[in-house]
């Protein structure tokens, strides 16, 4: 927040009375953020200090949304440069957002362009499109072409979720083989176009015969797989315990998930120690719903450019895609995690609409997936042929 925030905040003279504990501060400093050196403060479990018990915000509540911080005021649209325009985004770590509730972007245009104004430098419609591959860039207009056909490929009404995940996955590849600078304008829509079709003819939309006999992910793979899951898991915060104990014990979960045998750690509620074992058995099929949450989470991410470029850590097109795709197995290893936290061993559209909000809070703003460590991770597992074993092998 900003200094008239804060003085904002304080002006507002909240009390006991008002369900603001009156021992835990209301703004602490938030290191490393020029311009807006404060922070609201968090409730022991890690939930804004303002959040009543019911989730909902206690300065909209009182004071009305225009009284709450900008970046409060924001949540959960983000935005994110494409060339002259800029494009929106939503927060799946938001639960309306992942149940679809509230009222159609389209709806609410006036509104963001207002927050847009706000919040986008004018400096933002001169950001270069993001990178293919490192050392390769096109033109904003032929990344938008590029992007669109992403985008088709997970519309397509003809085909399940996974099918459509795993046709992108072969054409991406493709791609990430040619040197698209010699197919611009025309001649990249024909292209595309090409490839979509072969990676169509690759994979059948009715995939369900087909998983069964798809390899196991190799025995490094899921190592990383489950320490890349144990980052989404995980749910740093500014009240989380930062001293000896709580780095011993973010240390020996890391070792077990590593391990991955025998119990896998209680992060956090609603986590609990279940056998890793559990978690490998075959799940049955998605619950109803399931495919158009899935769906609307990949095709969100896309539209908004959220899995490249400035809104994902500077990653090019190609990595940025497989780090999205890897989403998919998290999601599904997440939800059977919290399945057999239950007692149970199928899934539930809760555990994964749950598991989409566990996972979003981090895609694309969490520092530890942007160290050199997880973009190793990631790419190891694209090296190992493991990304689409791993969604063939959690979609069982």
């Amino acid at each position: 927040m900003t200094e008239d925030e804060k003085r904002r905040i304080e002006e507002q003279k909240w009390t006991a009375a008002d369900g603001v504990d009156p021992d835990l501060p209301m703004l602490i400093r938030a290191k490393g953020h020029k311009g807006r050196p404060w922070r609201l403060a968090q409730q022991a479990d890690g939930a804004c200090v303002f959040l009543n018990e019911q989730g909902l915000c206690r300065i909209h509540a009182k004071f009305g949304e225009p009284a709450k911080p900008l970046a409060c005021r924001i949540y959960p649209y983000a935005f994110h440069p494409a060339g002259k325009k800029i494009a929106i985004g939503l927060r799946f770590s938001c639960p309306s957002v992942v149940k679809n509730l509230g009222r159609p972007v389209r709806q609410q245009t006036a509104e963001l362009k207002s927050l847009a104004k706000l919040i986008v430098p004018e400096q933002a419609t001169s950001v270069p499109a993001p990178e293919i591959v490192p050392g390769h860039r096109i033109e904003w207009s032929e990344f938008h072409t590029l992007n669109r056909a992403l985008d088709d490929t997970f519309a397509d009404p003809g085909a399940p979720f996974v099918a459509n995940l795993f046709r992108a996955l072969t054409w991406v590849g493709l791609v990430e083989q040619s040197r698209l600078n010699l197919v611009a304008g025309v001649r990249l829509e024909d292209f595309l176009h090409v490839i979509r079709d072969a990676a169509a003819k690759d994979n059948p939309a009715d995939v369900r015969p087909l998983l069964p006999r798809v390899a196991a992910p190799s025995a490094a793979g899921r190592v990383q797989f489950r320490q890349l899951a144990g980052v989404y898991v995980r749910k740093d915060t500014f009240a989380a315990d930062r001293g000896l104990r709580g780095r011993l014990q973010l240390l020996r979960n890391i070792l077990r998930l590593t391990r991955g045998n025998g119990l896998a750690p209680a992060i956090r509620e609603p986590f609990r120690e279940v056998p890793f074992d559990a978690l490998e058995q075959p799940f049955g099929e998605l619950p109803a719903g399931a495919e158009e949450m899935l769906t609307r989470y990949y095709r969100v991410k896309i539209q908004s450019l959220h899995y490249c470029g400035p809104a994902f850590y500077d990653r090019p097109f190609v990595e940025g895609y497989y780090s999205l795709a890897l989403v998919y197995p998290c999601v599904m290893w997440i939800a059977r995690w919290l399945a057999t936290s239950a007692g149970r061993t199928s899934l539930e559209l809760g555990d994964i609409a749950e598991a989409i909000t566990t996972v979003d809070h981090h895609h694309g703003y969490s520092r530890a997936l942007a160290s050199w460590s997880a973009r190793r991770r990631a790419k190891n597992l694209v090296q190992m042929g493991d990304v689409l074993k791993l969604c063939a092998w959690y979609s069982r």
